[in-house]
């Protein structure tokens, strides 16, 4: 029986018909969990993991009270995902989070669920809601499964799906700046600085400020925005172009004004910039 379920699936003996390819079709019902396993397996190793999925769903369904059963679900989130389909392959993980929370595989499941977001992230210009889903679930991996195998390139992948998120305002913000757009560009570069600080946008987004500061004639702010600038990231390009931008005006780069710039400035001197 295990030849004939390694034999290759295709045509109207596909496992989707409901037979196997060979001389001889039966139904899954007579096969044992474990050889149904090792199909599954087969189909992943030949690269093809829609036909792996099933077979692990199936032994869901014949034998749902199976260790099988349990091992079996964890390799179906992970064969939809590598088949992309990261919809079905949420769903197994969470299943499986649902069914087996203290299983050791939990981790793992739960990495999964985040990967089946973090890796439909795409480029800057566009929606980030599933940026914001995969860090929401990356999270749950660092809090909940800290000491895990899977927690380091979590926390990994979470600061690169936030500076994803902080790409985007920047983004934005400079599109808003070109077109002389001053106070939606302040908006955007404002939640970087607050929000987003801790990303590699923080300093630039600084610059943006002080340049549009400057195009409405308020100077305290800009002067803050490059005092910062000037404490933190002194090393930086962005610091030396608003250095000249303001010392070509004739200013200093120092907390100026009671705007919200000079309470960042207060709580960077005081240590609790993060």
């Amino acid at each position: 029986m295990v030849a004939t379920l390694a034999a290759c699936s295709g045509g109207s003996d596909s496992p989707r018909a409901g037979g196997f390819l060979g001389q001889k079709s039966e139904p899954l019902e007579v096969y044992s969990p474990a050889q149904i396993f090792e199909r599954g397996e087969f189909e992943l190793e030949k690269n093809r993991a829609d036909d792996a999925a099933f077979y692990f769903g199936e032994i869901e369904r014949l034998y749902p009270y199976s260790e099988f059963a349990k091992r079996a679900l964890i390799m179906q989130a992970f064969a939809f995902h590598r088949d992309e389909d990261y919809p079905n392959s949420r769903s197994a993980a969470q299943r499986f989070i649902d069914f087996y929370p203290d299983d050791d595989d939990a981790a793992y499941a739960q990495y999964l669920l985040a990967l089946s977001y973090y890796d439909q992230i795409d480029e800057v210009g566009r929606d980030q809601g599933l940026t914001f889903q995969a860090l929401q679930s990356l999270r749950e991996v660092i809090e909940r499964y800290p000491n895990s195998e899977y927690a380091k390139s979590a926390i990994l992948k979470f600061d690169l799906a936030f500076d994803h998120l902080a790409s985007k305002e920047m983004e934005i913000g400079r599109y808003y700046l070109r077109r002389d757009n001053y106070a939606s560009s302040i908006n955007r570069f404002r939640v970087v600085v607050e929000d987003f600080q801790t990303t590699s946008h923080t300093p630039e987004a600084l610059h943006r400020l002080v340049e549009a500061y400057l195009s409405l004639g308020l100077v305290n702010e800009a002067q803050t925005a490059g005092a910062i600038l000037g404490h933190n990231f002194q090393s930086t390009e962005w610091y030396e172009d608003s250095y000249k931008l303001l010392t070509g005006r004739g200013l200093e780069l120092k907390a100026s004004g009671d705007g919200w710039l000079r309470q960042i400035y207060r709580q960077m001197i005081k240590g609790r910039w993060l």
